[in-house]
Order: C-alpha cells, then sequence, then structure tokens
C-alpha cells in the first residue's frame, strides 16, 4: 500500500493491529490447534513428562507472553523455524475465510495499517492471505523483526543501542534490532516489544491506535503511549480506550477513523501494491 495515502489532519495516522484472535474470531480453533501442537512438541522433540505439558505450556505463555519465550528463558534449546514450522505449519488454515467486510473496511481507512504479531512470518502471510487482507497493510512486524536470525551476541541490557539493516528474498527488515536471541524471545507484551515495535515502525504512540484482543498485550501498550482497542469483547480491561466485541463493529465505534479534524482534505487514491514484511 503506498504511504502516500497518510494525510493530515486525521486524529490517527497509524493504526496498528494484533493479528491471531483479532483479524479473525477465537471461534476459528485455530487458538486450540496452536496450543495442541505446541504440547507436541515439547513431548516428542523436548521429552517433557506428558502428565506436566499442559500445565507448563500454559504457565509458560502467562509468564512469558508466549510459550515458545518461556521455554527458552528456562534453557531449553531449539531451532526456531522448527518450532514455527511444527506448531504453526501444520494449522488447519483452511478454517480461516475470506472476509470481504472487513477488507472493504481496512481499505477504506486513509491511515497506515501494520499487524504486528508475536508469529513468524510463515504464518502471518498464512492468515492474512487466507482471509484475503494481505494488500490491506502497508507492513507485518512479527516474530523475526523483533528476533532477527542473523542477531549478534549483544548484551540485552544495551538493546537500544543495536541496530542492523538487512534484507533476505522473503521479506524487507528494516532497522531491526540484533541481540542474544538464544537467551532472550522478545515479545509481546513486554512493554520493550511494543517499544521497539514503535521505533521500527517510526510510529507517533499518541497518534497510533493499536488493536489487540489480549488484556495484557493493552495493558502494555498503553504503558507504551499508545490509543488502545480491546477486541473481541464489549468492555473495557485495564489500559483500553475502546473496546470491540468484533473487529467489524470499528465504524460504528470509532468512527474517527474516518473523520478529518477540521478543514476536509483530499484523499489521494493509490492502488494497492504487494505488503512488506519488517522482519
Amino acid at each position: 500500500m503506498d504511504t502516500s495515502r497518510r494525510i493530515a489532519g486525521f486524529k490517527y495516522d497509524c493504526l496498528l493491529f494484533d493479528m491471531d484472535d483479532t483479524l479473525y474470531p477465537l471461534s476459528t480453533g485455530l487458538n486450540l490447534a496452536c496450543r495442541k501442537n505446541i504440547e507436541e512438541y515439547m513431548l516428542k522433540h523436548l521429552h517433557m513428562e506428558e502428565s506436566e505439558v499442559p500445565k507448563i505450556c500454559v504457565d509458560l505463555y502467562r509468564e512469558y507472553g508466549t510459550t515458545m519465550a518461556g521455554l527458552k528463558a528456562f534453557g531449553h534449546e531449539f531451532d526456531n523455524d522448527e518450532f514455527h514450522a511444527y506448531v504453526h505449519g501444520r494449522l488447519p488454515y483452511k478454517k480461516l475465510k475470506p472476509d470481504p467486510v472487513l477488507r472493504n473496511l481496512l481499505f477504506s481507512m486513509p491511515q497506515r495499517k501494520i499487524v504486528f504479531t508475536n508469529a513468524d512470518q510463515a504464518h502471518a502471510h498464512q492468515v492474512l492471505n487466507r482471509l484475503g487482507l494481505k494488500e490491506c497493510f502497508d507492513s507485518i512486524i512479527c516474530f523475526e523483526t523483533l528476533n532477527p536470525p542473523n542477531y549478534t551476541n549483544v548484551p540485552t541490557d544495551n538493546l537500544a543501542l543495536t541496530w542492523s539493516n538487512s534484507f533476505n528474498k522473503d521479506c524487507n527488515q528494516v532497522e531491526n534490532r540484533c541481540f542474544n536471541s538464544k537467551t532472550q524471545i522478545l515479545c509481546k507484551p513486554s512493554v520493550e516489544a511494543i517499544e521497539v515495535a514503535i521505533q521500527i515502525a517510526n510510529l507517533d504512540p499518541r497518534k497510533t491506535l493499536f488493536f489487540d484482543d489480549s488484556a495484557r498485550n493493552i495493558a502494555s501498550g498503553k504503558a507504551a503511549g499508545l490509543n488502545t482497542v480491546i477486541v473481541g469483547r464489549s468492555d473495557l480491561v485495564p489500559g483500553a480506550d475502546y473496546a470491540l466485541s468484533s473487529i467489524h463493529n470499528i465504524k460504528e465505534a470509532l468512527p474517527e477513523i474516518w473523520e478529518v479534524e477540521g478543514e476536509l482534505q483530499q484523499m489521494i487514491q493509490s492502488p494497492a501494491v504487494e505488503t512488506m514484511v519488517l522482519a
């Protein structure tokens, strides 16, 4: 999508969207299928006690944001790509159907739009393609964005000082931080992960609206200075400015996305181009 569509005068100049269980409903069952695959990986590849795996999986998710991050924090060594291939590569993606209503809503929004997910880029592409939404977004911030594969061995307390500009054949890697990903996985709901995403995408938090289905992620987004929308429930959670029972209710709940503050300005229409992935 051409960023020349960005227009001065709107309350928000960027919309930052979580993907799983935000752009599609929890009822699709992908979440449960993903957890099942994680548990199988822990059992078959990490040789953990079968009776303990379900509880460990949930506990690590709650403590570290993703089970993968928790496993790494506890010293389990495994290849990140292999883990994602096992956990996401076997998901029943056929349950995801094109969503023309959401597609039209997203295309009608004049702001820059970015997907911000803890998932790997392959999963992000699968989901967005299945939903018919890939062309709706300017860029994607995913696992590889925050945890670049060609990291350098840098102490985690020096993250703010170390950046790299590198590219690979599948995605455009823009000013990614490099750090020792063997010892730390950077992901939501870490406030630091959200702050890194803000810097990578060059966002003004005060003019960015962040959509997520996780109350923890919303609280962290607010701590990072973002305007926040909890998706999938009608009641506000701590840190949420707005609540959406469904992403499809966005126009009714947030008409200011389409409203110009002050004098109306001419919208510059331009054809959509292939989504760039910030990874």
